[in-house]
């Protein structure tokens, strides 16, 4: 497994500080969130997502991407607009938006980009948002083929597929493309009641390509630091291992920027403590 951060949690550094402090700190990825100074996936130059993709290569990082900026779309709603909306117009919005996180994916060398349903909106039905989904994935799916980039799905508390079971109906659906894999954020398990990382692994149809580490506690999504919630690491690293996992294990305190030094150096210390452990739990 490779010891990574998401961006989202280092929003008070510039991108090329956080990078340069996450490998003097001894990290070996980042999940880079395109965002407002970070690499703003709408304004940012070609030359300036080359200078970031030689930073990282010449500090050794790799990169996975996320597109879970909140409101460059729309500075009001969050997260919005989605892929389930009722206007074509929207929905193309979120696809292109998607299409260039892709699109930037490839220019740093990054294999994954990550993803979710977002929020059903007011007024569209299960079977109209199956089918927004569909078409949409469709069209990622095929700007993906093209750069070389697997998607990591990610169920997500609240939105239209929160679940890890709702993401592989939907993979069903999709006809299983080989490009479409899980985003697994370990914490939402607690959140939505869905299971361990022990029950949910051992019966996984989909491909694991992205894995998001933070604590929680049960019913309440709130990415806290590791041992502020219940969250056993040493049980999540030991699933991981049994799985074969060996990709990113990223951690997103992406409410926690004005602390992102100490948390570093926390998270680093319970991974280096328990990701290499040789242990079994149940």
């Amino acid at each position: 497994m490779l010891l990574g951060y998401n961006s989202n949690g280092l929003t008070s550094h510039r991108l090329e500080d956080a990078l340069r402090l996450l490998a003097d700190l001894g990290y070996d990825a980042i999940a880079l969130t395109p965002d407002v100074g970070h690499l703003d996936p709408l304004r940012s130059s070609a030359r300036e997502v080359d200078e970031v993709a030689a930073l990282l290569d010449s500090l050794g990082l790799r990169a996975v991407v996320e597109s879970g900026s909140r409101f460059l779309l729309d500075p009001a709603r969050k997260h919005r607009p989605n892929l389930l909306e009722r206007s074509a117009t929207e929905r193309g919005r979120r696809v292109d938006f998607l299409k260039r996180h892709i699109e930037i994916a490839a220019a740093i060398a990054a294999p994954v980009v990550s993803l979710w349903s977002g929020v059903l909106p007011d007024g569209v039905r299960d079977e109209e948002a199956r089918d927004h989904m569909k078409r949409g994935l469709d069209e990622l799916l095929a700007c993906a083929e093209q750069h070389d980039i697997v998607l990591g799905f990610e169920p997500e508390p609240g939105m239209w597929l929160e679940s890890v079971a709702a993401v592989e109906e939907m993979w069903t659906v999709q006809g299983r493309p080989a490009r479409l894999g899980l985003t697994l954020d370990v914490g939402h398990l607690l959140v939505t009641g869905e299971g361990t990382i022990n029950d949910i692994l051992p019966r996984l149809s989909m491909q694991l390509v992205q894995v998001h580490l933070e604590d929680m506690r049960p019913a309440i999504h709130e990415h806290l630091p590791p041992g502020e919630g219940d969250i056993d690491f040493a049980q999540v690293f030991a699933a991981l291992r049994r799985h074969g996992y060996a990709g990113p294990v990223c951690w997103e305190l992406s409410r926690s920027s004005h602390d992102a030094p100490r948390l570093l150096r926390l998270c680093k210390e319970v991974f280096d403590r328990l990701a290499t452990k040789d242990q079994d739990l149940d």
